[in-house]
């Protein structure tokens, strides 16, 4: 069990789905947001809304620590120094919202079993070996493409396996628009790929505020689960 206030990190890219709960939740003493680390340099519209609660905005560029494809050295000197950017501000939980890369051991290890990260489908539906249906960046578009009538987001514990740590919290169903099975019928993958554009916004904008901010009650309190589901959920209807 966390501290009765939690100290929470957040970590993002270009975007922060989300945070808009995140500071509500802030102002509300829920938690307290103590950091959030970007590794883009592009500013942010809530940027100023962060300032104003006195939150610090790390700005950890890593485009020089990608490297070549495949090698994770570079990147774990990264993730070396994120640990370094948030250990003063003492974190109880990581957040990870539009977090575009895989973290590695210095992160894991540094906050083991407290990162957590909203993901774009339904991490309990898994296929051949138990892996999920749907991993990675592209899970929206694949679930549509592959012909699944609803989508869900996911709450889940971070591990060195991508999508696959625990599950924590699932969103309610986003039902995909009857148009797509026709699109789908004609091969029109261009337009199939726009719709799934458009379904992801719609699911990043509704579910990762509600989910980011329960997955940090229940961390904080997992007895709590029972109460979490009907209260801070509603908004998305999320189930355990």
């Amino acid at each position: 069990m966390l501290t009765p206030r939690p100290r929470v990190a957040v970590l993002f890219s270009r975007r922060c789905p989300g945070l808009e709960n995140l500071l509500a939740g802030h102002r509300r003493r829920e938690f307290d947001l103590v950091c959030a680390l970007t590794t883009s340099s592009e500013s942010l519209p809530a940027v100023p809304d962060l300032a104003a609660l006195r939150i610090p905005l790390a700005v950890h560029p890593i485009r020089p620590y990608l490297g070549a494809l495949g090698d994770l050295e570079t990147r774990r000197e990264y993730d070396r120094r994120t640990v370094d950017l948030l250990s003063p501000h003492r974190p109880d939980v990581v957040l990870l919202s539009s977090y575009l890369y895989i973290l590695t051991a210095p992160m894991l290890d540094a906050f083991p079993g407290h990162i957590v990260n909203v993901h774009g489908s339904d991490l309990d539906r898994t296929g051949p070996g138990g892996r999920p249906l749907y991993p990675g960046l592209f899970a929206v578009r694949d679930a549509i493409r592959a012909g699944e009538p609803e989508t869900r987001a996911t709450a889940h514990r971070v591990t060195e396996q991508l999508d696959e740590g625990p599950v924590l919290l699932r969103s309610r169903p986003f039902p995909v628009a009857p148009l797509v099975a026709d699109l789908r019928r004609a091969g029109n993958l261009h337009a199939v790929n726009a719709y799934a554009f458009a379904h992801q916004e719609w699911m990043l904008a509704t579910a990762w505020g509600p989910l980011l901010t329960a997955a940090i009650a229940l961390l904080a309190s997992p007895s709590a689960r029972a109460s979490v589901q009907p209260s801070a959920l509603s908004a998305v209807g999320a189930s355990a």
